[in-house]
C-alpha cells in the first residue's frame, strides 16, 4: 500500500468514527428522571419533592438529573400511572386513593378513622403494610420509591349550620372523595358527590354542593373561608402521596445511582412528616383568622362518627379487595 493510500484509508476511518462521538457523549450524559405530579409548587409535598431532586443531583455530582413537573405540566393526574408504566416518562407522584378500584388496597389508610394517629403514620414507610402495597404496585408495572405523608386532618365545611353530630349530615349534598369512602357519608344520611378538589369551591358557590370535604391546608389554599362559614376539623382520614418509578428504567441505572435515589427518598419521607404537621397547625389558625367558625372534633364525637361511617366503608373495601384487603388492615393495626 502506498503512503497516499494509507493516508486516505486513515482519513476515511476517522470520518467513519465521527458518528460514534455523539453516541459516546450520550452514554456519558446524566440519567434523566422526569417526575410528574399534580401539586402546585407552593404545596408542602411539592417542596419536599423539589428538595429530593436537588439532593439527588448534588450527591450524584449531576449524573442524575431529576426534572420535576408540578401542577400537571407534564401529564394530568389520571395519565401518570399509564405514562410511567409504559415508560413515556420515568416517575410520578399520586395520592394513594387515586388508585380507586384499579388497586383498592391503596385506599386502606384513607378509610374513615382507620389510620390517623401520628405515631402510627410515622411507622408506615418501610413497614410490612407498606411493603405489601409496594408488592401490589409492582404487579401493576410500577416500582414504589417513597411514601410522603400528606394529611391526617379533614375539614367538613358548611354554610348554614356546622356538621358536628351525625344527624347534621342528613340531606346534605357533600363533596365525596371516591365511591368507596362515600359509603360512610351516605350512611350518615348525606348525598355525597365525588369530584376533584379544584372543582369543589365552584360547586359550593353555585349550590351544587351544600358542604365540602377536604384537608385543612387545602381549605386555606382554595379559600373555603370565602364560601363556607363553618368547619369541623376531624381525624377522619390519612392520605399519603407516593412517588413511583418505571421499574425497567430504575433497574437500568448504575447501582451507585440507585443507592443515591433510595437514600434521598428515605430522607424525604422523614422530612415530610413535621412539615405536614406544621402546615396543618398553621391552616387551622389561618382559617380562624379569616373568620371561619371552626370546631375541633371531640373524642366522643369521633366515636359517634366512627360507629356510623366506618363499618359500611370497610365492608365495601373488603368486597373490592377480597384477597389482600383484610391483610393490609391487619398489618396497619400492628403499627
Amino acid at each position: 500500500m502506498t503512503p497516499m493510500n494509507r493516508r486516505s484509508l486513515l482519513a476515511a476511518s476517522a470520518v467513519l468514527a465521527l458518528p460514534a462521538l455523539p453516541r459516546l457523549a450520550r452514554a456519558q450524559a446524566a440519567a434523566t428522571m422526569r417526575l410528574s405530579h399534580q401539586y402546585p409548587p407552593s404545596h408542602q409535598v411539592s417542596r419536599v419533592i423539589a428538595t429530593f431532586a436537588e439532593t439527588v443531583k448534588t450527591r450524584s455530582n449531576g449524573a442524575i438529573d431529576v426534572q420535576v413537573y408540578p401542577a400537571e405540566q407534564l401529564a394530568r393526574a389520571a395519565e401518570n400511572f399509564p405514562g410511567v408504566a409504559r415508560g413515556a416518562f420515568e416517575a410520578a407522584a399520586a395520592v394513594n386513593f387515586q388508585w380507586g378500584n384499579t388497586l383498592p388496597e391503596m385506599n386502606a389508610v384513607t378509610l374513615p378513622y382507620v389510620f390517623s394517629q401520628l405515631e402510627r403514620i410515622q411507622k408506615f414507610p418501610g413497614s410490612d403494610a407498606a411493603k405489601l402495597l409496594e408488592s401490589l404496585l409492582e404487579k401493576r408495572a410500577v416500582k414504589n420509591l417513597m411514601w410522603l405523608y400528606t394529611t391526617r386532618q379533614a375539614i367538613f365545611t358548611s354554610g348554614k349550620k356546622p356538621l358536628i353530630a351525625v344527624d347534621d349530615f342528613k340531606g346534605m349534598k357533600i363533596r365525596g372523595l371516591n365511591a368507596l369512602t362515600d359509603n360512610g357519608l351516605a350512611a350518615a344520611g348525606a348525598a355525597p358527590s365525588s369530584m376533584p378538589g379544584p372543582d369543589v369551591p365552584q360547586a359550593l358557590q353555585s349550590g351544587v354542593l351544600d358542604a365540602g370535604l377536604t384537608d385543612v391546608s387545602a381549605a386555606v389554599s382554595r379559600r373555603y373561608y370565602e364560601i363556607q362559614k363553618f368547619g369541623t376539623v376531624a381525624p377522619w382520614f390519612c392520605v399519603f402521596t407516593h412517588v413511583y418509578v418505571n421499574p425497567r428504567w430504575f433497574a437500568g441505572l448504575k447501582p451507585e445511582h440507585r443507592a443515591i435515589i433510595e437514600a434521598a427518598a428515605r430522607e424525604a419521607e422523614q422530612q415530610q412528616i413535621p412539615i405536614t404537621e406544621k402546615v396543618a397547625e398553621d391552616a387551622v389558625v389561618e382559617l380562624k383568622a379569616k373568620g371561619m367558625a371552626l370546631h375541633l372534633q371531640t373524642e366522643a364525637e369521633t366515636e359517634a362518627w366512627t360507629k356510623v361511617m366506618q363499618p359500611p366503608v370497610i365492608q365495601a373495601f373488603l368486597k373490592l379487595a377480597p384477597e389482600n384487603g383484610q391483610r393490609v388492615l391487619d398489618l396497619l393495626k400492628q403499627l
